[in-house]
């Protein structure tokens, strides 16, 4: 881009930026203004209500936003100053004015300042009242002597400054504490949840999340472990009810198998222990390790249940192992007084209770994986959709990102699309950091992990776990930013590369296996997509474009010329019509044969896109005949583009094996509306000038007037 347009832009983004800002400084000026000479109320009126409208949408936009850090920083600027002219005005309608009793309602809006806005804003409105407050005293009130204005100045600055360590101390340490606790059920949440095994499978050995995957929403989640919970302690409250028990309780085994967590409790007693318990002691252990439940009963009974801070007087206790294919995943430990040893038949009834909570839990996680599939289907659904309706190259790249979004959360992404005659991969489309170094970037077939993928047809890096010192991307010169996640897919059309969706993201396994099969599914949604958008616009070339010359073709440019026709006549704009045809073509072609004459039809294709004005159209009407359509061009304008495009052609050599070759062209130019009204009209206008120009000699141009009428080229 021009160094001049850029700048403009960035002095236009500016002036945009401080508008909020200057416009409440307009309104301190006119506060000013009417202090100084009161002004007619229905001024006053009109200007209250636009400085009232102003305010009102300055709040709305803080409020409803959650823009970033400089964003926020201008609108905590723009209202706050907003809210300065306002209290200002209301303490000057207040007997005393600046020196009355209501003064200190500038200090209360410096306390809301320094709690709630940025710091930089702060500084700002606080410079921004200090200098209203000047204006006020010594142009509208006629004040001389700055003791009072220091006094005032010196006020309010120590006052932001202490409320701002004091209470925005106090909001910071209140959020915080909110949302610890927030996290803390989540993690709560999470964990019961993951203890269920409604969450996927860790990432690694030995290693468990404590994040959901962006595809399992926290309400499903939460409504899971809400019905399990229902669940179990149904099971266990009638269990206690039944067998006369004090506690019933289910444990659940963490990751390593070494402790116990409650997941449900079902007592009359207040003293239990939080936990964790663990997993290799007493009967707990000996349940645990052997598979099967055991029970113990005498005086020594108690010994084996951990969880009392004060232990009760316990005569037996039962322990019974939840075993999924096989495996433990948690247990089932119930106590009582009685020192009777637990029957048979209600062993058995411990049994059967501790299946039913296995199926509550089974049956909880298929629902929770249908669920989690059917949202999954729906975002897919909603991306294919999306990718269907797409028909460039463009649409279909900012689809298939879009689509994404919905599956991961990325901060950058890439398309990039593999030439295979070129043995070149260009990128194509990117979002996000270093977008402008990167767009449009070529590079060769090399080692880097885009080049593999197209070459071997399989998602790279392994777990999309990125390390830019040991891997390439694109090339060692052209990199993304350095980030901990990332994620290149192929874009596949029937086992063919087209070219790569490249995902990363600042997060650490952004891309788990949860989430990489959806990714790799949407990206050949992605490669159909692309493959159908290039297919539809090579259809729309070989029906609008020559195929020699890359210029229109007879019906495409006729169609477009009517179009500028019908606009030319309603707004009365100039227009003209040039057809130019090359002189004695056919001895081109018997002399230097036809692959020649293709040559030089290709090269006056070549000069008329090199010498014709963006808004002028040009076709090829067939053989070595030419037609360029001028918008916006009267007859003189007409006949100089015409002579350019006669002079470059007659400067232009044509090589061939028979030595070099020149040609020259002969032009015929009618305006409109004076050689005709409608497009049949001016073209054979057009083409009564080219027929003079042939007769006059060849290797000129014709303007049409009324005499050449009855001609034919």
């Amino acid at each position: 881009m021009d160094p001049l347009v850029r700048s403009a832009l960035w002095v236009q983004r500016q002036m945009a930026r401080a508008a909020g800002t200057g416009l409440a400084a307009l309104f301190g000026g006119y506060l000013v203004l009417t202090t100084l000479d009161p002004r007619p109320p229905a001024e006053a009126a009109l200007v209250l209500g636009a400085f009232a409208g102003s305010t009102l949408y300055r709040a709305w936009q803080r409020l409803r936003r959650q823009p970033p850090e400089d964003e926020t920083t201008r609108l905590d600027l723009e209202l706050f100053s907003h809210l300065c002219v306002a209290v200002y005005a209301g303490v000057l309608r207040t007997p005393g004015g600046l020196d009355g009793a209501a003064y200190p309602v500038v200090y209360a809006l410096a306390m809301l300042l320094s709690s709630f806005a940025r710091p930089a804003a702060a500084g700002a409105c606080v410079a921004f009242a200090i200098l209203l407050e000047s204006a006020l005293h010594y142009v509208a009130l006629g004040e001389r002597g700055g003791e009072r204005l220091l006094s005032h100045a010196a006020l309010l600055g120590v006052f932001t400054v202490l409320n701002f360590l004091v209470f925005r101390a106090e909001i910071t340490r209140v959020r915080k504490l909110s949302r610890l606790r927030v996290e803390t059920e989540l993690v709560k949440m999470r964990e019961a949840a993951r203890t269920y095994r409604l969450l996927g499978a860790p990432s690694g050995a030995g290693e468990r999340s404590t994040t959901p995957p962006p595809d399992d929403p926290e309400r499903l989640l939460r409504s899971g472990v809400d019905e399990i919970h229902q669940a179990v302690e149904f099971a266990l409250e009638l269990l206690r009810r039944s067998l006369g028990l004090r506690t019933a309780m289910l444990l659940g085994l963490d990751g390593a198998g070494t402790s116990l967590h409650i997941q449900e409790i079902a007592t009359d007693e207040d003293a239990i222990l939080p936990g964790p318990f663990s997993a290799r002691d007493g009967i707990l252990g000996a349940s645990l390790s052997k598979c099967e439940q055991l029970s113990v009963d005498g005086p020594k009974a108690g010994l084996h249940v951990p969880y009392y801070a004060v232990r009760p007087a316990i005569g037996s206790a039962c322990a019974t192992p939840l075993l999924e294919r096989g495996q433990p995943r948690g247990l089932l430990i119930v106590d009582r007084e009685s020192r009777e040893a637990f029957t048979h038949d209600e062993e058995e009834t411990l049994g059967r209770a501790a299946r039913f909570i296995l199926r509550a839990i089974e049956n909880e996680r298929v629902f929770v994986q249908l669920e989690r599939a059917k949202v999954e289907q729906g975002k897919l659904y909603r991306a294919a959709n999306a990718l269907a309706s797409a028909t460039t190259e463009a649409e279909v790249v900012e689809a298939g990102v879009n689509g994404a979004r919905e599956f991961a959360a990325f901060d950058f992404a890439v398309v990039t699309l593999f030439d295979k005659n070129t043995s070149e991969h260009e990128i194509c489309a990117v979002s996000g950091e270093g977008a402008a170094e990167l767009v449009g970037q070529r590079f060769r077939h090399n080692a880097g992990l885009v080049s593999m993928v197209v070459a071997n047809r399989h998602a790279l890096p392994y777990r999309g776990d990125y390390d830019p010192a040991r891997q390439m991307v694109f090339t060692r010169r052209l990199a993304p930013p350095a980030m901990p996640s990332l994620l290149v897919l192929p874009l596949l059309v029937h086992d063919r590369a087209l070219g790569t969706l490249i995902l990363g993201s600042t997060r650490r396994s952004a891309f788990s296996d949860s989430v990489r099969p959806t990714l790799e599914v949407l990206a050949s949604h992605v490669a159909v997509s692309l493959s159908n958008a290039r297919m539809l616009k090579r259809l729309e070339e070989l029906a609008t474009l020559d195929g020699l010359t890359g210029l229109l073709n007879k019906r495409a440019l006729s169609e477009l010329s009517v179009h500028k026709l019908k606009s030319a006549t309603r707004f009365k704009k100039p227009l003209s019509l040039l057809i130019c045809d090359i002189d004695h073509f056919k001895k081109v072609n018997d002399t230097y044969g036809h692959d020649i004459g293709d040559h030089v039809i290709r090269g006056f294709g070549e000069v008329l896109k090199r010498v014709k004005r963006d808004t002028d159209a040009v076709g090829r009407f067939g053989g070595e005949e030419f037609v360029v359509v001028c918008e916006e061009t009267d007859e003189r304008g007409a006949a100089q583009l015409a002579e350019r495009i006669r002079s470059e052609l007659e400067t232009t050599t044509f090589h061939s094996d028979q030595g070099p070759l020149k040609v020259t062209c002969s032009v015929g130019v009618a305006p409109f509306p004076a050689a005709g009204a409608n497009w049949d009209a001016l073209f054979k206008a057009s083409d009564e000038a080219l027929y003079v120009s042939k007769r006059g000699g060849r290797n000129r141009v014709t303007v049409w007037n009324a005499k050449h009428q009855g001609n034919a080229a």
